[in-house]
């Protein structure tokens, strides 16, 4: 399991889902929390997946990514107790606390695992 595998999607759904909430409610917050959190993920995912071609570990891609999901999981958690509605907070809080856990077990772990060189 790749981390970039799972952190490019997740950003681009993040960004998405930031440009619909804008589209929908005119909300700026929306935007800028779901696009701007999304593209640094996707930025996050693409420093690691150049970094696996290299056959090397992103740790700064890595600590990037659990940062972001963590400080989702934190921020979407709060919005979701206030409002308790499950689109978007509750799912964006869930998928970033499993997000959360993925990068923290990536870390104990060292980072993606590199193939041995095959000649």
């Amino acid at each position: 399991m790749l981390d970039f595998c799972f952190t490019i999607p997740y950003g681009l759904l993040l960004v998405v889902g930031g440009v619909i909430g804008y589209a929908k409610k005119g909300s700026i917050a929306s935007l800028a929390g779901g696009a701007g959190t999304g593209l640094l993920l996707v930025l996050a995912g693409f420093l690691s997946l150049q970094a696996y071609h290299k056959r090397k570990n992103s740790y700064f891609a890595l600590i990037l990514e659990t940062a972001i999901a963590a400080l989702l999981t934190w921020v979407m958690t709060q919005r979701y107790l206030q409002t308790s509605k499950i689109m978007p907070a509750g799912m964006v809080a869930g998928i970033s606390f499993l997000m959360t856990g993925f990068y923290l077990y990536k870390i104990a772990n060292g980072g993606n695992h590199i193939p041995p060189k095959s000649d």
